[in-house]
């Protein structure tokens, strides 16, 4: 049975090359680029074994390889794939339940992942080859971490096909991925300023220090303590991980069993009682094209992984400055305006996001400033809320309220300075969007140099429009406070000038272009 379970996978492996032709070719050069990443990987871990140190070489593996077993739980879980191996595919077949996960773990060593953490821990049994008693440790850690490895990601697999199997957890999954890639950035930033002469050996050796009694590395440290002469710690670690390998065997078990008696998760149709925001906003077309925006932006993925996303850009920027030693007065006011330069920048291509559902508008003739006008309520009413909230955040965090008629000036004018440019080019410029219903994580089917081009315009649209603000703001921070006040008056005057300019322009651009813009949305 469980050489049955190896064939199969070893001809699931092989329908690969069955596809298309540029199909075959992207598989290809994913796997040589594996083969090559292994074999610079296993080349390090020769080189390692020169170096005379053990105990940085048993710390720096223990988090490397505690990072890798970390990796197989997070990316199924949070990213999601397609499980060839289902347990749930066999339930017809009545094998045993032991039998039956025996087979499937068994199956995860063939495979592309297998065979370059086989390829890599085979490194780390040379990195340790400087006696009988370490090379025996190493090759029992090796196939203990190699076996743990395997089967986390089995376990992370399938809990990933019984969990995230709707389209909207899978997005959810997707956007709790990018969110977690976003937040490790600072901690990427932080380790790159380390003086790694000093502080970073520290760090690392109490990061390892406490991974390696850990499930997560136990394995990895093994063949470590021994080449330091720790021989009773090793053993000790190694009784640690084998203990690890058979509770998640059990769990394995256990996991597998339930699958075969669980259907998959489907997606649950929502009740929904009156109109909604179709009730509570003016029976007017903007009015009506108002409270759609709203439902869109509660309920569309596309754009609420936009809300998901939009707060931790500042945060990007906001670290790496605070690093570099700039005062907390100056990086402090940075976040608000950036955010609302970015949520001003979001509605630049709205009106492709409607796809074919814009024919609506263009049949039954209604003007085009009530379109440009409803499109803007949701972001326009979110956009004055976060500035209200972020303000006083602000004036908190620098205990200085000289400042606040110019951060309230310059966050103004980007957030209406970009909703009215947005208004113009989103009517006379759109270009393919994620269609509605697919992953907000798809890439449109056809771009151009029209879609950077429309980005870029809007982008640098908003900036000319707050730059007077901006302006006077420099003054009032390096001179005369005074200044604020003009940076106010200067800021919210531009910004509501060009927000009144681009529903207006916006709105004739889109009555005149209607058809054109319907015929765009069929196209893409």
């Amino acid at each position: 049975m469980v050489a049955q379970f190896l064939r199969l996978k070893l001809r699931l492996l092989g329908n690969i090359f069955q596809r298309s032709a540029w199909q075959i070719v992207g598989v290809s050069l994913g796997i040589v680029y594996g083969v090559a990443m292994s074999a610079l990987l296993f080349s390090v871990l020769v080189g390692l074994r020169l170096v005379e140190d053990v105990t940085l070489v048993r710390d720096g593996l223990i988090v490397a390889g505690s990072l890798t077993m970390v990796g197989f739980v997070v990316f199924p879980l949070l990213f999601g794939s397609e499980d060839t191996m289902d347990p749930r595919r066999f339930a017809l077949f009545g094998i045993p339940d032991r039998t039956l996960a025996l087979g499937l773990a068994l199956a995860a060593a063939v495979g592309i992942p297998a065979i370059v953490l086989g390829i890599a821990l085979l490194g780390t049994v040379v990195t340790w080859s400087r006696g009988v008693g370490e090379v025996i440790f190493a090759l029992l850690g090796a196939a203990l971490a190699f076996a743990t490895c395997l089967l986390i990601g089995r376990v992370a697999t399938s809990i990933a096909s019984l969990l995230l199997a709707t389209r909207r957890a899978k997005e959810i999954g997707g956007v709790l991925g990018l969110v977690v890639l976003v937040l490790l950035s600072p901690v990427i930033v932080v380790l790159v300023t380390l003086d790694w002469q000093t502080d970073g050996l520290l760090l690392l050796e109490s990061v390892a220090g406490v991974l390696g009694w850990t499930p997560l590395g136990a394995a990895f440290a093994v063949p470590g303590d021994a080449a330091a002469g720790l021989w009773w710690i090793a053993i000790l670690k190694l009784l640690i991980a084998a203990a690890s390998l058979a509770v998640l065997w059990f769990a394995w078990q256990a996991l597998v069993a339930h699958m075969l008696v669980t259907p998959g998760r489907e997606a649950s149709a929502k009740q929904y009682r009156g109109l909604g925001w179709f009730d509570r906003m003016p029976g007017t077309a903007a009015g009506a094209i108002a409270a759609r925006s709203i439902t869109y932006w509660g309920r569309d993925a596309r754009y609420w992984v936009s809300i998901v996303m939009l707060p931790l850009v500042p945060l990007l920027v906001l670290v790496p400055l605070t690093l570099a030693g700039f005062p907390l007065a100056v990086t402090a006011l940075i976040p608000l305006p950036l955010l609302c330069l970015l949520l001003g920048w979001t509605l630049h291509n709205d009106t492709a996001y409607d796809n074919t559902a814009v024919w609506l508008h263009v049949a039954s003739g209604v003007r085009g400033w009530a379109d440009r006008l409803g499109r803007l309520v949701p972001v326009l009413v979110g956009g004055m809320l976060v500035i209200g909230v972020g303000a006083a955040l602000t004036m908190i965090a620098i205990d200085d309220d000289t400042v606040l008629p110019s951060l309230i000036g310059v966050s103004t004018a980007l957030l209406f300075g970009g909703l009215g440019v947005g208004s113009i080019a989103s009517a006379r410029f759109p270009y393919p969007a994620v269609k509605p219903g697919d992953s907000p994580f798809q890439q449109p089917q056809s771009t151009g140099t029209i879609s950077a081009l429309v980005q870029s315009i809007t982008m640098i649209g908003s900036l000319l429009v707050a730059a007077p603000a901006v302006y006077f703001a420099y003054r009032g921070l390096t001179g005369d406070a005074s200044w604020h006040a003009y940076s106010f008056m200067a800021g919210t005057a531009a910004g509501v000038l060009v927000l009144v300019l681009g529903i207006v322009v916006g709105g004739r651009v889109f009555d005149r272009r209607g058809p054109e813009i319907l015929g765009a949305a069929l196209r893409a």
